[in-house]
């Protein structure tokens, strides 16, 4: 308990868990069993001991779990007042390319440094689900090399770093509804891997705005009014303060069935700054000027959730 209030501390769950080398990202829709917002409720209520009962057989793998709760089934599931940017993943059409709005009530962020641990965590949670829930999506991705996509760019450059951190993810005072909480948006991106590497390797730089060597940061390649990647996904509001997020992107593939991908992972104070992200990418700035990197990645899927805080969850269990 605060002991100067009375109340119980509001507690984040672990958006800024560090980066690691195996997860599972989990889409769940519940079904039309006449118990499974009650038993999401309990399960969702359990995830911290049954989280800790896994990571206890290597607590250096540094295995945790984030849940992300969808607009439609909030009320619900949770009973709580509604974060105030809580809504369905708004689908942005561009003139050529799209962000698609796929099914998702919740979302399940498991990530270790032991593959083994995800799938023993995974496991139980579909175990405790049962029939309540049915899975969207299920997707394993992996860290390549020095934290590289499968373009063979160094991702998550971007990300904020110390106080900056929670001041980028965690909702504040401004909303008491989402107090501690964060959004979360995904999205699965495909790559088409032999059409990149078509490119010479000054093409792609010119599209993602860095060296892939060595990271550094490019000038816009000054041809018309055609942005680069780093900097159509750079958000600033109309007083031009930028507003940072932070991106777990994984990749994931099977070569054997020529799928090659990058799992877009964006957790945000804000859920705006993603949404205009989005539509910086897809429809361009100028209109017209999309992202060229989209010219070889496909989004498939598209989903937003709040990430209550832990102690939110904890109490779903009473």
């Amino acid at each position: 308990m605060d002991s100067k209030n009375g109340r119980v501390p509001i507690e984040p769950q672990r958006v800024d868990a560090p980066l690691t080398s195996s997860a599972v990202l989990l889409t769940l829709t519940l079904t039309t069993a006449p118990d499974a917002a009650a038993r999401v409720r309990t399960v969702l209520g359990s995830l911290s001991d049954v989280t800790k009962n896994v990571a206890f057989r290597d607590l250096g793998a540094a295995l945790a779990c984030t849940a992300g709760i969808g607009s439609d089934v909030w009320d619900a599931v949770t009973g709580a007042p509604r974060p105030a940017e809580l809504h369905p993943f708004r689908e942005v059409q561009g003139a050529v390319h799209k962000a698609p709005r796929t099914p998702g009530d919740l979302l399940l962020h498991i990530r270790a440094d032991r593959r083994d641990l995800c799938y023993e965590l995974e496991r139980q949670l579909l175990d405790l689900f049962g029939d309540a829930v049915e899975v969207a999506d299920e997707t394993v991705g992996f860290r390549y090399f020095d934290v590289r996509d499968l373009l063979g760019f160094v991702d998550g450059t971007a990300n904020p770093v110390g106080p900056a951190l929670p001041a980028a993810t965690i909702v504040g005072d401004e909303d008491a509804a989402g107090s501690g909480g964060s959004y979360l948006v995904v999205q699965k991106y495909v790559h088409a891997l032999s059409a990149w590497q078509q490119l010479t390797t000054e093409q792609q730089e010119a599209i993602l705005g860095r060296t892939k060597s060595d990271n550094i940061e490019l000038d816009d390649a000054g041809v018309s009014d055609q942005k680069a990647h780093k900097t159509l996904a750079t958000v600033t509001d109309d007083e031009g303060v930028e507003h940072d997020i932070l991106r777990d992107n994984m990749p994931f593939g099977a070569p054997g069935h020529g799928e090659f991908g990058t799992y877009f992972i964006g957790y945000a104070r804000e859920l705006w700054v993603i949404e205009r992200m989005l539509e910086r990418m897809f429809v361009g700035d100028p209109p017209g000027m999309h992202d060229r990197l989209l010219d070889f990645s496909t989004a498939l899927t598209g989903g937003t959730f709040f990430v209550p805080p832990a102690s939110m969850l904890d109490a779903l269990a009473d």
